[in-house]
């Protein structure tokens, strides 16, 4: 077999810069497999596996290399000076025993990260009074209430460690709020130190939101429920990001100050940050993950949620399937409805299946379409489109647009060409402007949705954070750019001041993470893609929460179920075994 390279410039930099690092000739093999781990990094994997390239043909800048078997690429390796064999030495490069080869960084960022959490699972907190929790428990969950629930808050009390997993929809947030509550009501609760945070400014502002509307609910004392945290932020700002660093405030040596920190959406965050995070908590300190195993899994880096689950469950070697519950039941989709069958048969890689269930739904919730050609997708979209955003393009003020803006979106898995985001984008902008509902005759215009692409600690914008170009009805017409805030308000930006954005009709399935829609539109190329994967299908179809509508080709579609998402990683292993 032969595997085809697309060395990129920074992989070729890489290994050329480990190559002058040793006195020692560097042959054409050694110089490829640096090159190689470079590239595993960038395409979200934390090691190179030898066993996969081990004995095989590479092709790379046209010309053809045979790899050795792998006991001689081994023996090779261990030779080199810029390996170290299970980090016994501080090089670039680390080999471990499983015949996995780590650029030094990454193999610390989870060494150290499998060595905290591994301590945290196994240690039990000694100040829970377990009498008040089993009675606080009883009245905070309704007979109703997921008997999993119970168990998830019993295990984010009395450890340090635990993770709530579940799909949209399992009441992850309404139980840590009333985690949160059970907190409160122990014996010195109120001095509780407590943080939480999420990945992106957006995930942050729906949490906030949810936790003060669920908290009003709940059976405990008015004094209670006004004691729940209601601040939520980004893992970075809790940090402490260093403007133009890559380093925090907070770390090992000045640890944050908080008794328990509450991660949700933790699908989302990659390893170093993950790593970087964990790294800055105080040895005492509880840490609670939310999120949903099945969703894709970060863009940058590793897998960090999916290994730990996967280490926890079903493995008694591992302390952490002590640590974890998954949560099943669900309150948002009804049993036997569209959105939660087709999303249990694309997780388990029933394609047949989920195609079946899409085209055979009778209920109006799913729709299937075939994909249209290249010729026909802007009269296909063209009725789609408008019905989706003529409301909030008709919208009197800007927070009734920000609200209708959100209940439809087209969602896409590629950024580039005609099926993606932006080739979509252009295409919606036309049909918009033919009916009259947008006039795009410069950058910024009245209407004009934009998603922020970077963090702007300065003005407090965020990586996926989403406004409306809209005229300012206190300020005589100027065009601004509305954001929603946390606390359910707006706040208004000169469109000038932006940081770097895009038009945002359409938008990435990974961009969508941690947000929801009424109805959603998913776009997959007509052409099949290792990009697609059941992780990227399953994660668009949940941000659904009434409708939700496919375009595909049968084929494309079959092919993305089966292909699951593997990230190459030694934690889920590191978590068993230690």
């Amino acid at each position: 077999m032969t595997i085809e390279f697309q060395e990129r410039a920074i992989d070729h930099h890489f290994a050329n810069f480990i190559c002058k690092q040793t006195s020692c000739q560097v042959n054409e093999v050694l110089r490829l497999v640096f090159s190689l781990a470079s590239s595993a990094i960038g395409r979200g994997n934390l090691c190179l596996h030898l066993a996969d390239i081990a004995g095989q043909t590479v092709r790379v800048n046209g010309k053809e290399l045979l790899l050795p078997r792998l006991d001689v690429l081994l023996e090779l390796l261990g030779k080199s000076p810029v390996v170290s064999l299970n980090c016994q030495h501080h090089r670039p490069l680390v080999l471990d025993g499983a015949a996995r080869l780590y650029l030094y960084r990454y193999w610390r960022y989870e060494h150290d990260l499998a060595e905290t959490i591994l301590k945290k699972a196994v240690a039990v907190t000694d100040n829970i009074d377990a009498v008040k929790l089993q009675e606080s428990i009883e009245r905070l969950f309704p007979e109703s209430a997921d008997h999993r629930q119970k168990e998830a808050a019993m295990v984010a009390l009395q450890r340090q460690f635990c993770v709530i997993s579940g799909g949209p929809g399992t009441g992850k947030t309404s139980t840590v709020v009333r985690i949160l509550a059970l907190l409160l009501e122990q014996e010195g609760g109120r001095k509780q130190r407590i943080a939480m945070a999420t990945p992106t400014g957006k995930a942050a502002a729906r949490l906030k939101q949810s936790v003060n509307d669920f908290r009003q609910t709940l059976n405990c004392s008015d004094e209670v429920k006004s004691a729940i945290l209601d601040n939520v932020v980004t893992i970075q700002r809790l940090l402490g990001s260093i403007s133009g660093s890559t380093r925090f405030r907070h770390s090992a040596r000045n640890p944050l100050p908080y008794d328990t920190v509450i991660i949700d959406e933790a699908s989302m965050v990659a390893l170093p940050l993950m790593s970087a995070l964990v790294a800055a908590l105080k040895p005492t300190a509880r840490l609670i993950l939310l999120g949903d195993k099945d969703q894709l899994a970060s863009v940058d880096a590793g897998a960090v949620l999916g290994d730990i689950c996967s280490a926890g469950e079903g493995s008694p070697a591992s302390p952490l399937s002590d640590s974890l519950v998954v949560l099943e039941k669900n309150y948002r989709f009804q049993p036997g409805s569209g959105i939660a069958e087709i999303s249990r048969a694309v997780n388990t890689g029933q394609e047949m299946e989920a195609l079946e269930l899409l085209k055979g739904n009778e209920a109006g919730t799913i729709r299937w379409q075939s994909s249209p050609s290249r010729e026909e997708l802007q009269t296909a979209l063209a009725s789609t489109v408008t019905e989706g955003y003529q409301s909030y393009l008709e919208a009197a003020c800007p927070d009734e647009a920000l609200e209708r803006f959100d209940r439809f979106r087209i969602l896409c898995a590629l950024r580039e060409s005609l099926y993606g985001v932006s080739g979509l984008n252009n295409i919606i902008e036309k049909i918009l402007a033919r009916q009259g509902l947008i006039a795009p005759s410069s950058l910024f215009y009245p209407g004009r949705p934009i998603l922020v692409t970077v963090n702007d600690y300065a003005l407090r914008l965020f990586n996926g954070d989403t406004a409306i170009l809209f005229p300012d009805p206190d300020n005589g017409g100027l065009l601004k750019a509305f954001f929603p805030t946390p606390d359910g308000e707006v706040r208004s930006i000169p469109p000038e001041r932006l940081p770097a954005h895009e038009t945002a009709y359409a938008m990435t399935i990974h961009k969508s993470q941690g947000s929801e829609f009424d109805r959603v539109l998913m776009l997959l190329p007509p052409v099949d893609s290792e990009l697609l994967t059941r992780e990227l299908i399953y994660t668009g179809m949940t941000r659904a929460k009434k409708t939700f509508e496919i375009w595909a080709n049968k084929e494309v579609f079959c092919s993305a179920v089966k292909r699951k998402t593997e990230r190459n990683s030694g934690l889920k292993d590191a978590l068993r075994w230690k």
